[in-house]
């Protein structure tokens, strides 16, 4: 859909939340009103959605989703914004391009959001003496403090990386994201995955060369790879 003098983005976004679709697709986030759509559409509108950005690393991205939100007038508060923006950043897939002109996928990116647990106890019922109750009051205070002034809103690990002309599989995908792809396939398909999962991160602690890299292939022989084929040797 495409916005008009008449028919505004968000009336599209609007009607597209009541045709039941799965996949949502955002050309690229360059404005203010278009990332506080994506936002929208990641929500409540789809599945899962899928947008172009051009920030460099993941904390830009995640920083500048969240001063367009800002901006936009859509939220006051920057823990707010910020919050509801890594809630929908699953997955970045970040591509670079080279001097010589060839694009190709530096890394696959995983946000994970922190959860805000209850750390505060009632342990200093527990202690007889005046000094032992002000420790623990000190120790719930710094809780508080910490998450009131500097509280962690998100992680991110890589969950694959190009290394020395292959791509390597790094990071465990988090339990989480990987119950939410088993829930989106097949019995077949699920049966594959797991094998997949299990033989890369089995034991969670290797990193494993899964392809060539594309630096040591000209243009025909990358269209030609597939995506199944692993280990084959680099060219010389």
């Amino acid at each position: 859909m495409r916005e008009t003098e008449t028919i505004s983005g968000q009336d599209c976004l609007d009607v597209q939340k009541k045709t039941d679709g799965s996949v949502n697709i955002i050309g690229e986030v360059a404005t203010d009103p278009v990332a506080s759509w994506m936002i929208q559409s990641a929500q409540v509108a789809s599945k899962f959605t899928l947008f172009t950005h051009h920030a460099k690393t993941f904390p830009d991205l995640v920083t500048a989703l969240r001063n367009s939100m800002l901006r936009a007038g859509v939220f006051k508060d920057e823990r707010t914004a910020e919050e509801q923006v890594v809630q929908v950043l699953n997955f970045d897939i970040h591509l670079v391009k080279d001097f010589r002109g060839r694009r190709y996928i530096e890394r696959v990116t995983e946000c994970i959001p922190v959860e805000d647990k209850n750390e505060y106890t009632y342990d200093h019922r527990k202690e007889t003496t005046l000094e032992g109750k002000m420790d623990k009051f000190i120790d719930n205070a710094t809780h508080y403090f910490t998450k009131v002034t500097n509280r962690e809103l998100y992680k991110y690990v890589n969950i694959m990386e190009y290394r020395n002309d292959e791509y390597v599989i790094t990071n465990k995908i988090s339990d989480y994201n990987l119950k939410e792809m088993r829930n989106n396939m097949d019995e077949s398909d699920i049966e594959e995955f797991d094998r997949f999962v299990e033989r890369n991160w089995g034991n969670g602690k290797t990193a494993i060369p899964v392809s060539v890299g594309v630096g040591n292939l000209d243009d025909s022989q990358e269209n030609k790879l597939e995506t199944k084929r692993r280990g084959r040797p680099k060219k010389i």
